[in-house]
């Protein structure tokens, strides 16, 4: 992935810059000039706040001036696009919101989507989301129809509960059935792009309302395209992981009868940075065809000496009556950022169409002990 300096750094602000004097040739900018000594501690989100803040700083004014300012870069700045328009259109919605008028919310809306195929409106959309839900979806659900595939994905991905990177929006959390007719609309959508936008919405809906989840992608799966069973599988994906079992039975996973040898590891003493790999023999001993969604999971000890286990995808096999298969994985305890890892007792797990089998224990050590 990205590092935040890649995505909005010195050469970012400095196309910003060069875009907003081009529009506001009279504007000093003081803010936006003081921004790349300021953004080297700061995530991406915060970048993207500080450049909006700067921005409101160096065009005061109303909704109306800074979306003629706006325009005009578009218009004319041969870069504006990338990374810079997260704090353009983020100015845009605050000064909106900060407006009241039903005209200027409207008037920020049809800029969002002119502009999303330059970076992505998705995370500045929230802000309006956030102030009028309902004005918002109504807009909203006209763009399921437009011939941009941007702003298609817009429609869906701007309105997820859990969009990655932007704030939450508490009435979309409080009313999960309000974006359904968003999904509804897009599920069939000629581009993939689209379609696996809300994918990720319908699994970001999952996390609270399974229910309402599996009831739509039922409804879906009874008048399917080509490409709907994929979408539903990945719509469903946290789910299948959780073992829930009505998304394993729509998806054509039944209980099935098994023996399962492991998982058998080579190592019961890991050292942090090293891996661990195991093995486990799977054997269909019923009389039908079982088909086997088959992840692992690693029970990771915590600070306070207890056990969390995080899941992971390993295969999908079909096994016919008597079949036996073996499958297998090395798992890594290699450093990153969204992990700490604590030394201790760990554990390993199969988890086959929702059932979890008998744990492997490990110790994990904080040095090498080769």
């Amino acid at each position: 992935m990205p590092s935040a300096d890649e995505l909005i750094g010195h050469d970012t602000v400095q196309s910003l810059i060069h875009a907003v004097q081009s529009a506001a040739p009279d504007a000093g900018l003081t803010s936006l000039r003081a921004a790349p000594q300021q953004i080297a501690p700061l995530s991406l989100r915060e970048r993207a706040d500080l450049l909006r803040d700067a921005l409101l700083t160096d065009l005061p004014g109303d909704y109306a001036a800074l979306a003629r300012t706006i325009r005009s870069a578009r218009d004319n700045a041969p870069h504006f696009t990338g990374w810079l328009i997260w704090p353009v259109t983020s100015a845009l919605t605050t000064r909106a919101v900060q407006d009241g008028s039903d005209s200027a919310f409207d008037d920020a809306m049809t800029l969002l989507a002119d502009l999303t195929g330059r970076l992505t409106s998705e995370f500045a959309i929230r802000t309006l989301l956030r102030h009028d839900l309902d004005r918002a979806l109504g807009i909203i659900s006209g763009w399921t129809g437009s011939a941009d595939a941007d702003v298609r994905r817009l429609a869906s991905e701007g309105t997820r509960p859990y969009l990655p990177w932007s704030v939450r929006v508490p009435d979309i959390l409080a009313r999960p059935g309000a974006t359904v007719p968003i999904l509804d609309a897009l599920h069939r959508d000629e581009s993939d792009y689209v379609r696996r936008s809300v994918a990720n919405h319908l699994n970001d809906l999952s996390r609270d309302h399974p229910d309402l989840v599996i009831t739509t992608a039922r409804r879906w799966l009874d008048d399917p395209d080509a490409a709907t069973e994929r979408l539903v599988r990945h719509g469903l994906r946290t789910l299948v992981k959780r073992g829930h079992p009505e998304a394993l039975e729509l998806l054509g996973f039944a209980p099935a009868t098994l023996e399962v040898d492991g998982p058998h590891l080579d190592h019961r003493t890991v050292p942090f940075g090293g891996s661990v790999r195991f093995t486990v023999s799977i054997h269909n001993t019923g009389d039908a065809q079982a088909r086997l969604t088959i992840d692992y999971i690693v029970h990771h000890r915590k600070a306070n000496g207890g056990r969390t286990g995080k899941t992971f995808k390993l295969t999908t096999r079909t096994l016919a009556p008597g079949e036996r298969v073996q499958v297998g994985r090395e798992h890594s305890f290699r450093p990153i950022t969204t992990r700490r890892y604590y030394p201790g007792r760990h554990a390993i797990s199969l988890q086959i169409n929702g059932v979890e089998s008998a744990r492997a224990d490990f110790e994990l050590t904080d040095e090498d002990t080769s």
